[in-house]
């Protein structure tokens, strides 16, 4: 994994604050996890769809600026497939199709056992200002 892009994606505070871990990244590729605690459940005792939601969302972000470009979502969707109860859940990013101006990604997001629980498409907006690592 690029080292500069993981240490980029350090930078996310809120990924940081649900305990989102970057596990792997390539071009137009990541995997991440997220261990499920107390505070990601909802009021019916399931993993909370924002939760989820968040984790293949900051997937699709290292997916989508792994070419060094900043890249931005400029429509997102999720299908909540299976609830997920506890353990721990992993989302990964795949890009569908890339040009100058947009980058299409499915995330899918699985728990422990690999049941599918929720599948996420985002469609990123391409920039042309380079992303600046060394900050």
């Amino acid at each position: 994994m690029d080292e500069d892009l993981k240490r980029f994606f350090k930078r996310d505070r809120f990924a940081e604050f649900l305990g989102i871990e970057l596990l792997e990244a390539g071009e137009g590729y990541a995997r991440s996890r997220m261990e499920i605690g107390n505070d990601h459940f909802n009021g019916i005792g399931t993993v909370h769809g924002g939760a989820i939601f968040t984790l293949a969302d900051f997937t699709f972000a290292v997916a989508s600026n792994s070419h060094g470009k900043v890249s931005v979502a400029i429509n997102a969707d999720v299908s909540f497939m299976n609830a997920a109860r506890g353990g721990a859940l992993t989302a990964e990013a795949r890009e569908i199709s890339r040009n100058h101006k947009l980058g299409s990604y499915t995330v899918e997001i699985r728990d422990d056992t690999g049941e599918l629980v929720a599948i996420f498409q985002g469609l990123a907006y391409i920039k042309k200002k380079e992303i600046e690592f060394s900050k």
